[in-house]
């Protein structure tokens, strides 16, 4: 029955697209997909968040029994992790990731294909991470999840990949301004984060989608907004300089953040047994949380403690409580937290936990924003709004980690209605964004792609190389030679050979040079030269392409050499040949998929 269930869904697929694709134009037909995906998309972060809370709502309903409170903290995020780990191992059986970046190396790499399960494994995953107190944020998973029902809608559907792309674009846009209720927001994360090439006919669908989203967050949720802060006053000129230096403070945390996370991940990896990495992440965590509480999961109470300048709520239940009002010790907890949230977070991801670094960034930037406007005013050289400053930390930490400026800008003036900030917002982000590339040129989602060889650029060119791997462009219909046989050997593959050129190989498969038919033509007549070996006549390539190589760098190797065909090689065994006229031509059919309209 099941089997003939698939069967009938199947055909019936194969005739709605027949219809769609008589009746209705792609671009027609873009604008009604960004209907459904941005109501999935939105219904999906808001079961996140619902799950999240339930959970998390529930042990924080114990916080009456403040005895044994503090030590839930030390069990709680440990048990969630493994929770996590068994859902992983046994249940969904395959790698869940998180989130983001696996959006971005299937745009890259793989034509925009995101598996199925992805639809809803993290969903579980970051829900029970998160609700049981681990510090990371859901933003990635929504992102994640909203991105992944795009891409297998629009495989069901049988679409381009220019169309899947947009329709990731789309369930990306959706769950940020789902989650945040910000459609602005959303759709500028989209823009910024994973659009290769915005056109109208990708805008338009994208804007529909975040505000289908938002609908949908608002149907189950009311206007819930996470911050409570209210702007009593604009932005005052006379205080430039210290958002100036703000930016560059907050510039600074935002690379302390990033070589915390990718140092810690680097160490853990080198521990073989994932039970060892789990006992050792987890219980460091726990031992953090139980110091500071205010590491427990997304952190959205000490966010709006610090918007508040309420110092007390960061310092509650924790071992400095009665130190709350002493200034010198304030500054030396919040500098703590601020610093212990980044190995919090790594930590969190080091033991197996499922989650995203959105939240931290707001969490780090509006704690930094809060400590450096209470630092200036303990020391009398200004009188600083603080929750001003801890919003605009907040922007700079997004902008900076996520190389993504206008997020971090909207982000803030959005769902806090401070666009009376705007000015203070645009230096802080710009300047955090300065700071953090010279440490690192690429933004906390793109650097482990990165380290892959796979380029993520707003730059067409680059992009569309990205999406092109050496693997699927060797030819390999050469015809092989020993290099102890002769000329007079030769001459027969040259006769049967559709190539120019002809690779020499050992017998251990080993790639010893190649001959070049132009080489040869003066002499492959001359009889006397037959018993000459074909070693003594070949030559050495100057350059040799792997087949792990990136596309930018083969490129880079046909231009250097103006060579027509360079030889693939890998650990010395030849493989075959790559050509420039195939690349070029797989670069022409790759920019026509994604680029058309």
């Amino acid at each position: 029955m099941a089997k003939d269930l698939k069967t009938r869904t199947k055909n019936s697929f194969k005739l709605l697209n027949k219809w769609r694709l008589e009746h209705v134009s792609d671009r027609q037909f873009m604008y009604l997909l960004s209907v459904p995906t941005g109501f999935l998309a939105g219904v999906a972060a808001v079961v996140i968040k619902f799950l999240t809370h339930t959970i998390r709502d529930f042990f924080f309903d114990l916080r009456e029994d403040e005895q044994y409170f503090n030590l839930l903290f030390f069990i709680l995020p440990a048990f969630g992790i493994l929770l996590t780990i068994i859902v992983i191992r046994y249940v969904i059986r395959r790698d869940v990731g998180h989130g983001i970046p696996g959006l971005l190396y299937a745009l890259s790499r793989n034509k925009g294909i995101v598996k199925p399960y992805t639809t809803f494994s993290s969903i579980i995953t970051s829900a029970l991470t998160v609700g049981f107190g681990g510090s990371v944020g859901l933003e990635g998973p929504s992102v994640s999840t909203g991105g992944a029902i795009g891409s297998n809608l629009g495989r069901l559907l049988k679409l381009n990949q220019k169309q899947i792309n947009v329709l990731i674009g789309m369930g990306g846009a959706a769950a940020l301004a789902s989650i945040f209720q910000a459609p602005i927001t959303g759709v500028i994360f989209s823009m910024e984060v994973f659009m290769i090439d915005i056109s109208m006919t990708a805008l338009i669908p994208i804007i529909i989608s975040a505000f289908v989203a938002i609908l949908t967050s608002y149907f189950f949720l009311g206007k819930a907004f996470e911050y409570t802060i209210i702007i009593s006053e604009s932005f005052l000129p006379s205080n430039t300089l210290y958002y100036v230096v703000l930016g560059i403070v907050v510039g600074l945390m935002s690379a302390y953040f990033m070589k915390v996370y990718f140092s810690v991940d680097k160490r853990f990896k080198k521990i073989e047994s994932p039970w060892v990495r789990y006992l050792l992440a987890s219980l460091s965590l726990g031992a953090l949380i139980f110091v500071f509480p205010s590491l427990y999961g997304e952190g959205y109470e000490t966010i709006n403690a610090a918007l508040h300048g309420n110092v007390s709520e960061i310092f509650k239940d924790t071992l400095f409580e009665r130190f709350s009002g002493t200034p010198w010790v304030v500054f030396v907890v919040i500098l703590l937290i601020i610093l212990a949230k980044s190995f919090a977070t790594s930590l969190t991801f080091a033991a197996g936990g499922v989650g995203g670094t959105f939240a931290p960034a707001l969490f780090i930037g509006a704690t930094t924003g809060m400590l450096f406007a209470m630092t200036v005013n303990y020391l009398g050289i200004g009188n600083l709004e603080i929750g001003k400053f801890a919003l605009v930390g907040m922007s700079g930490l997004i902008a900076a980690m996520l190389h993504a400026p206008l997020t971090g800008i909207f982000l803030i003036a959005e769902i806090t209605n401070g666009y009376t900030l705007m000015v203070p917002l645009m230096i802080v982000s710009a300047l955090s964004l300065a700071v953090n590339r010279m440490f690192f040129k690429e933004s906390i989602y793109t650097y482990s792609i990165a380290a892959k060889g796979i380029k993520v650029s707003f730059n067409k060119d680059e992009s569309i190389l990205s999406m092109m791997t050496a693997e699927n462009l060797i030819e390999t219909n050469f015809s092989v030679i020993e290099p102890k046989k002769t000329l007079e050997d030769l001459i027969p593959l040259i006769a049967s050979s559709a190539r120019n050129i002809y690779p020499v190989v050992d017998e251990d498969g080993n790639f010893m040079g190649h001959i070049l038919f132009d080489d040869i033509r003066p002499i492959m007549f001359d009889r006397k030269l037959y018993c000459v070996l074909l070693e003594n006549i070949m030559v050495k390539p100057q350059y040799v392409i792997d087949p792990g190589e990136s596309m930018e760098s083969i490129v880079k190797k046909f231009d250097e050499s103006h060579k027509y065909n360079i030889p693939v090689v890998k650990d010395g065994k030849y493989i075959g040949y790559l050509s420039r006229a195939k690349v070029f031509t797989t670069y022409q059919e790759t920019l026509r998929e994604i680029s058309a309209d």
